[in-house]
């Protein structure tokens, strides 16, 4: 059975399209309405885990359990949907706007844990079979486009998603950004979407890829982004007062907004840069683990040479 490819381009939008509901649901609440929306989200994010069951039902039936869409792969998916949500159904999204920390951690919890675990399941691959023929060519003619394919290509470059992602990251970290963002739903959700899309843009050019085809510049991404990403969270973990006004009084768990803060450096620091650490050990491992195609044919040469000396 042949399963249908669908590139880079579909996946992201997709899954940034999924994203940016979820975040309207979560950016649109008042503490009236907090229970109905959170129960839009939760339904939202079922419908996705349900299509793309149902796509990998059809797959295994046609080609067998773990052909056409590895069991690891759908491992992947569902851990990466249970992180989407527990960053925004859990008490974590309630306590977010009163704490710096937990809004950090909310946001770890999208860029270095879902966003790679749903670039390595490849998603859309499954999930497009959960849907009538028709629809499926369709998405497969899109994802196709000549335009979109090259737009595509140049955005994530290793380099430039890279480059994207750490500009992202720092901008709406600027404090009078931060603080517009605290106070206005609209770049509230603004700010989610940019650092779930160019996490999932990164991810994709340094892991979506090198799971098949590793190179060395992938490791160098990495690495940038673990220096960046480090050297955010130590300015945030040893500044002297706090950096953002507190239009919103955030305030938890008896922490000053200075404690706050470096408490939601630390987190950035050690938790999110040691991610980037595991990921390019993985790939070193994989190298380590693949033998070169130079090799392999000697060691085939050696065995056949060896077979007809014995004979």
């Amino acid at each position: 059975m042949r399963v249908a490819r669908v590139n880079g381009p579909s996946i992201v939008a997709a899954l940034c399209l999924v994203f940016s509901g979820a975040c309207a649901a979560h950016g649109s609440e008042t503490v009236d309405a907090h229970p109905l929306f959170d129960a839009t989200l939760a339904v939202l994010l079922a419908g996705v885990a349900v299509l793309y069951a149902r796509g990998v039902v059809r797959i295994w039936r046609r080609a067998g359990m773990g052909r056409g869409v590895r069991v690891a792969d759908a491992v992947r998916f569902a851990l990466g949907m249970i992180a989407v949500a527990v960053a925004l159904l859990s008490p974590i999204d309630a306590l977010a706007d009163r704490s710096f920390a937990l809004h950090m951690i909310e946001h770890e919890l999208l860029m270095v844990v879902a966003a790679p675990l749903l670039v390595l399941a490849r998603p859309l691959e499954a999930s497009v079979w959960g849907l009538p023929r028709d629809a499926r060519r369709g998405i497969a003619s899109f994802a196709r486009a000549p335009a979109l394919v090259g737009f595509w290509a140049a955005l994530t470059g290793p380099v430039a998603a890279t480059l994207v992602h750490a500009i992202v990251l720092w901008v709406w970290h600027v404090p009078a950004l931060f603080v517009a963002a605290l106070g206005s739903l609209p770049l509230h959700v603004l700010q989610h979407v940019c650092f779930f899309a160019s996490a999932l843009a990164f991810w994709w050019a340094v892991v979506g890829g090198a799971t098949r085809r590793p190179a060395p510049l992938s490791l160098a991404c990495l690495f940038a982004t673990m220096l960046q990403t480090s050297a955010l969270g130590a300015l945030l973990t040893f500044a002297s007062s706090p950096w953002y006004a507190d239009p919103l009084q955030m305030r938890a768990f008896g922490l000053s907004p200075l404690e706050d803060q470096q408490l939601g450096g630390l987190v950035m620091w050690v938790p999110g840069a040691l991610a980037y650490v595991v990921v390019a050990l993985w790939i070193v491992a994989r190298w380590l683990a693949r033998p070169s195609p130079a090799r392999s044919r000697a060691v085939a040469a050696k065995t056949i040479v060896g077979s007809r000396a014995r004979a």
